[in-house]
């Protein structure tokens, strides 16, 4: 009965469908089509072994590409500051290129610093300067109470102050100080880059590293020397690598930089007296 009905259905003309074409009596063909079945995937030859070196072309690449839809790539505009690939260009130097940057900022009378910078200021220098500075300052001010309270049998209590307190002087001086500049600059239509003063202000606190190392000295004059000659080298540095470009501003770019010279100068005086003056 089954049988019959596959019969009647084989030799019907069923709407909508393609009839089969009977084979030659006596001759029965069979042919394969060319197929990519043998790979996988069956896709062209991608994913096949081969004895080139390297991995298949097909293989996962998830995590060496974006994201698809990510935010990254389209960022434009202000959206783009709020981005870490906005700040990576600036975080890209060598030892070297720091290593130069600190040197010449040590000598501060040679102003070509701003030179030197201008295709690629960096803000690497300046984070771990201002950071250093921080630990420094807060490390050697522990220590010296520490040392002076045992030596006088007094009961020691460390103050997290000195920590809060210098990280808020070198880290708010070196950014507010250089954007406000940035905006009396622009003011004065004679404009610079935000990150090359940021980058210029940085290194110009360096010199403030050793004279806080020369501060366990226990001579006085000794503290206000040392004091003065950092306050002196880091003004005179900031204050000629910006002289030639400031002397643009017109008339007023005398008021401009010796505002700049006394601003650094007055930073070494609250360093002497808050930092260099260790007391028990």
């Amino acid at each position: 009965m089954m049988s019959s009905n596959y019969t009647a259905i084989d030799n019907q003309n069923v709407s909508g469908s393609v009839p089969a074409v009977a084979d030659p009596p006596g001759q029965v063909a069979v042919k394969f089509t060319d197929s990519n079945l043998q790979t996988f995937p069956p896709s062209s030859s991608q994913g096949k072994i081969s004895g080139a070196s390297g991995p298949p072309r097909d293989a996962d690449d998830t995590f060496s590409k974006p994201v698809s839809g990510s935010d990254e790539p389209q960022q434009s505009g202000w959206f783009r500051a709020f981005t870490i690939a906005a700040y990576k260009p600036y975080f890209d130097v060598d030892t070297s290129d720091v290593l130069e940057r600190i040197k010449d900022s040590l000598f501060p009378f040679t102003g070509s610093f701003s030179e030197k910078t201008a295709d690629k200021p960096d803000l690497y220098g300046p984070f771990w300067i201002c950071s250093t500075l921080v630990f420094v300052a807060a490390s050697i001010g522990t220590f010296v109470t520490y040392i002076a309270h045992k030596l006088q049998n007094k009961e020691w209590n460390y103050d997290i102050n000195l920590v809060t307190w210098s990280a808020g002087l070198f880290y708010g001086y070196s950014t507010i100080v250089p954007l406000c500049l940035f905006l009396v600059l622009k003011y004065f239509s004679a404009p610079s880059g935000l990150v090359q003063l940021l980058c210029l202000y940085g290194y110009s606190l360096f010199v403030f590293i050793p004279a806080l190392c020369l501060s366990l000295l226990p001579w006085e004059i000794v503290r206000w020397v040392v004091a003065g000659v950092a306050g002196f080298m880091s003004a005179t540095f900031v204050a000629l690598n910006l002289k030639h470009h400031i002397a643009s501003a017109g008339e007023r770019w005398f008021f401009i930089v010796a505002a700049i010279f006394l601003l650094q100068l007055a930073l070494a005086l609250v360093l002497r007296v808050y930092l260099f003056n260790v007391t028990v």
